[in-house]
């Protein structure tokens, strides 16, 4: 099982306590917005794309390597972001056990932050429920109303797809 997480503090750490088997990975759309939060604006875009560097790196070793020359430009005005990559590198890693295709889709988890946002509304908007069916219902048809308003596609999805009925054929035998 993989599970991408936003760095929320003792996430993972709890994550893996429940599912040992589990590969508990970061988001790295988060990784980078809390590594910018404190550079220069005139900074910005040169620090991202050296970020991206490590995380759009083809292997484990071009990543670290990709880190290691991050730190060697950027950690004299910046220290703590290679530390707090470093820091982090267990649950950034498991990215790089899936092919380019699949990575595109799972590196990220903003899809489901905007599906538990808008859900989030639904509940609080409405406070209580006479009943747990009433409350499930409700998500339901906001469920319904979020996926009408899906009109894009998730990119790269269909190379993402045909690598996941190569990787999964075996658990996908007689299900598709």
């Amino acid at each position: 099982m993989k599970i991408c997480v936003d760095g929320l503090t003792g996430f993972p750490e709890a994550l893996e306590a429940v599912y040992p088997q589990a590969q508990v990975q970061l988001c790295m759309v988060h990784m980078v917005r809390n590594s910018l939060r404190y550079v220069s604006y005139k900074a910005r875009k040169a620090v991202a794309a050296d970020l991206k560097a490590i995380y759009g790196a083809k292997t484990v070793e071009e990543a670290e390597l990709a880190l290691a020359a991050f730190a060697k430009k950027w950690d004299e005005p910046y220290p703590s972001i290679s530390k707090s990559w470093l820091v982090k590198w267990e649950n950034v890693i498991p990215l790089f056990n899936y092919p380019q295709e699949i990575r595109k889709v799972v590196y990220t988890t903003n899809a489901i932050e905007s599906i538990n946002m808008s859900l989030r509304k639904v509940i609080k908007n409405k406070r209580v429920f006479p009943s747990d069916e009433a409350a499930l219902k409700q998500l339901y048809l906001a469920l319904r109303n979020i996926a009408k308003k899906w009109t894009m596609p998730i990119r790269d999805w269909n190379g993402a797809m045909n690598c996941f009925m190569i990787m999964l054929a075996e658990r996908l035998a007689g299900k598709i």
